[in-house]
């Protein structure tokens, strides 16, 4: 109707009104009349109108809801395609990367390293004899009673990777046997000589008695079954595994090395130095981690917390500490204490290893596991780790690698501080300390840790200081 356009044209346009309704050649009264008869019908049209603009709005409105709500199946839809085409990745103990296609890096490990100790030392399984092997004289040969002492003692259980000396006697050679006919090692009277200078072959002892040592125990474990194809850890097989909670929370893990002193990294307590030390709690011979079974074990309170002064935590060297328990631990066949490793033995790249902990099994989780998880690893060599397709140099001598070129096994958060761990001659060492690596479990990225090894004598200096 024209006069629906009209009122369109009134409304769009509000000026055009008065033009509208003006009486042209009309009385007052047919004027009136007038334009009370268009009155009555502009306020029709405007309710019309009224009425058939609610209904077109209400028509838009529930066509854009019907197209929002297409829109949100859609994007559904094509998210949980995609999550189910997603490729899986096959699980492993300690971290898990993504099998993608990448070209691995193919640098040539070393597969032996060279030894430049002159001097070895063990002690005999049979009788607990100290035996010593010169560089140029190529047999194991007992040491005499002359001159011995316990700082002696002491230094030299720490060569073999114990911390201390816990007995020593000399035992006669006639209780023996003729079992040692090539000679003995004798101390020279230059005691201010370093350890691996002070010792000299000689054709007999004016004692006739050889020094039988024992030193602190430790890297062994109870007798478990094996576990086949399992990822999760028994209790007891990891005994000096540790979970360092820092105000009721897994923060990371730590490595046991005496009753009272446990391994870290730096990077896990550099930020909670002093006065928080009080928040951190030590739990050692669990597996489990739920809420249940926290509740039924001990916490043992920290005394004190040192990490190396030299700790950079942009480069991640030098990233190990300390921790001091309140009270010792009670050993037992689920806690136990790792050895640390010899003096000037460097392990080649290839050596099979072990790594455990309680930390992401994906890169991507939200939550920690609740139980231990473990994984063998091979080291690998300085050399390729800091070759240009893995980490370009970034690899200073105080940390070594370990994992696989591919990717698929790897420490990850909430690891770190735990242990890598060696078995050298049937004794459990810990080489190295989880310390940082980028990603989890990534292609030509190894995890790399802090190299125990380098850190021996910082190590003994504390405990003996604290």
């Amino acid at each position: 109707m024209n006069l629906d356009g009209d009122t369109l044209s009134v409304i769009e346009n509000p000026v055009a009104v008065s033009h509208s309704f003006h009486p042209e050649k009309t009385g007052v009264g047919e004027a009136r009349g007038a334009q009370s008869q268009s009155c009555h019908a502009w306020l029709r049209g405007i309710h019309s109108t009224n009425h058939m603009s609610a209904n077109r709005l209400v028509r838009v409105l529930a066509a854009v809801c019907a197209v929002g709500l297409l829109g949100g199946l859609a994007v559904g839809v094509w998210f949980l395609v995609r999550l189910l085409l997603r490729p899986t990745s096959s699980q492993s103990p300690a971290g898990l990367g993504d099998t993608k296609e990448t070209s691995f890096c193919n640098v040539t490990e070393d597969i032996s390293v060279a030894d430049p100790r002159k001097v070895f030392y063990r002690i005999s399984p049979e009788n607990s004899l100290l035996e010593i092997q010169l560089e140029k004289v190529p047999t194991w040969l007992p040491v005499c009673y002359e001159r011995w002492n316990s700082s002696l003692g002491t230094l030299v259980c720490r060569q073999l990777g114990y911390l201390r000396l816990t007995k020593q006697k000399g035992v006669n050679l006639t209780d023996i046997g003729p079992n040692y006919t090539d000679g003995f090692i004798q101390i020279t009277s230059e005691h201010n000589s370093s350890l691996e200078n002070i010792w000299q072959l000689r054709g007999s002892c004016v004692t006739g008695k050889v020094i039988a040592l024992k030193c602190f125990e430790c890297g062994t474990r109870a007798k478990l079954p094996r576990i086949i194809g399992g990822v999760e850890a028994t209790l007891g097989r990891w005994p000096w595994q540790v979970s360092l909670y820092y105000s009721n929370r897994h923060t990371c893990g730590g490595t046991i090395i005496t009753s009272q002193w446990v391994v870290t990294a730096a990077h896990c307590v550099h930020n909670y130095r002093l006065p928080q030390v009080s928040s951190w709690v030590v739990y050692a011979g669990i597996v489990t981690r739920s809420s249940a079974k926290m509740s039924q074990y001990i916490g043992y309170p920290v005394e004190k917390i040192l990490y190396n002064k030299n700790y950079n935590p942009r480069s991640h060297d030098n990233d190990i500490a300390l921790m001091k328990l309140r009270t010792p631990l009670n050993f037992s066949d689920t806690i136990r204490p790792i050895c640390l490793p010899q003096y000037e033995r460097d392990l080649p790249g290839g050596t099979q290893c072990w790594i455990s902990g309680w930390g992401y099994t994906q890169p991507d989780d939200v939550l920690i596991p609740a139980t231990l998880k473990e994984a063998p690893v091979p080291l690998i060599s300085t050399k390729k780790c800091n070759s240009s397709c893995m980490y370009n140099g970034e690899i200073t001598p105080r940390m070594l690698c370990a994992g696989y070129t591919e990717g698929k096994v790897d420490a990850c958060q909430g690891d770190s501080g735990g242990p890598l761990v060696c078995q050298i001659d049937n004794v459990w060492r810990l080489v190295g300390v989880v310390s940082w690596g980028t990603g989890c479990a990534e292609p030509n990225h190894p995890g790399v840790y802090t190299k125990v090894a380098e850190f021996l004598g910082w190590i003994y200096d504390m405990i003996e200081s604290y």
